[in-house]
């Protein structure tokens, strides 16, 4: 396989279980393939954003076989598309390994998850531009985007010396820091979130690979070396896969390497982790209100409200956030959001 002219080659992993944004959201349906800001599904908005033939080549969509309908279903028209099916979960790393085994050794790979939003989508393209430029130089970077906030449910990297005019090396990696030290890195200023994108050129990703998790390569080019073809779909051979550990790229790879960079990339992103999330990255009323569906608000503040039926009156909440789905009903503070996936009926659907 040859690469297309220098492209970028979007890889997009789709996957989860879905519970945090339960009950609209479940593990036979999670959030990349549900339409929750604007009409299309997440997934669709990843693809979209990739969608300019001129800088993108064909995606190659990483999936288990649970979502393999989804993906078909909502993957169809993408010229030059290819669909890899785990066969298991096994984190980030793996699943990386196995789109970089299906490319050629000097492709650009752009991984993208799919359960993201992100509302600025020529900004995207260009942080993905500058981020393939540092690939090809050898670099693995990550996307930094801009820290808005003390989030502590996010990674952080602290930029360290330019590289050209393109990025910055990464000078490290800090694991979701508590509260304190969040509020130290925003102040800062020289740090951002890591986002979970990444631009890694196959080879040198390979290489890296195999220099920290050998093990992990070598049963991942194993599954691919047996697996099969079926049209667009590509199946890894499920023994050796098996035999993976489950670890993600940024514990494998990333923290690891010293080839380390970041792109800082100011594109409107959320990665929609829980409700809360989903609120903030909606269109809000000047009282912090959002609602779909039939609802009526009267005297609230920061109030979300999905129904996708029922007529829902709210009066004089505030920080509430109210769904609906079929006859499953939440109701939760917005502090509370954090804990939905903990719930019973979420994990067990």
């Amino acid at each position: 396989m040859q690469t297309e002219n220098g492209k970028i080659y979007p890889v997009i992993l789709c996957g989860g279980s879905g519970t945090r944004l339960w009950p609209r959201s479940r593990a036979t349906k999670p959030k990349p393939f549900l339409p929750l800001v604007g009409e299309s599904t997440l997934f669709e908005a990843t693809l979209g954003r990739c969608g300019n033939q001129d800088q993108f080549a064909g995606p190659v969509v990483v999936t288990g076989k649970a979502h393999l309908k989804h993906v078909s279903a909502q993957v169809s028209g993408e010229a030059g598309a290819q669909i890899i099916v785990e066969p298991s979960a096994r984190n980030t790393a793996a699943a990386i390994a196995l789109a970089a085994l299906r490319l050629p050794d000097d492709a650009i790979m752009l991984i993208c998850p799919s359960d993201h939003h992100i509302g600025d989508a020529d900004a995207f393209c260009a942080a993905a531009g500058k981020a393939a430029e540092l690939a090809r130089q050898g670099w693995l970077v990550s996307f930094g985007i801009e820290a808005t906030a003390p989030e502590t449910g996010f990674g952080y990297l602290q930029r360290g010396e330019p590289i050209g005019d393109a990025g910055y090396r990464v000078a490290r990696f800090v694991e979701k820091p508590d509260l304190d030290r969040a509020k130290e890195f925003v102040a800062h200023g020289g740090y951002a979130w890591n986002g979970g994108i990444f631009a890694f050129k196959v080879s040198t990703f390979l290489e890296e690979l195999a220099a920290h998790r050998p093990a992990i390569l070598a049963a991942a080019r194993d599954a691919a070396a047996k697996g099969s073809t079926k049209g667009a779909q590509f199946h890894p051979d499920p023994e050796a896969f098996a035999r993976i550990d489950s670890e993600s790229v940024d514990y494998a790879v990333m923290e690891n390497t010293s080839r380390a960079a970041m792109v800082p990339a100011d594109i409107d992103w959320s990665d929609i982790g829980n409700w809360q999330a989903l609120h903030a990255a909606l269109d809000r009323d000047s009282f912090g209100n959002a609602s779909r569906g039939d609802v009526e608000m009267v005297d609230c503040r920061n109030v979300l409200v999905d129904s996708d039926g029922p007529h829902v009156s709210v009066i004089g909440l505030s920080d509430i956030i109210v769904v609906v789905d079929g006859a499953d009903i939440l109701v939760t503070t917005a502090d509370g959001a954090q804990k939905v996936g903990k719930l019973l009926k979420a994990a067990n659907q």
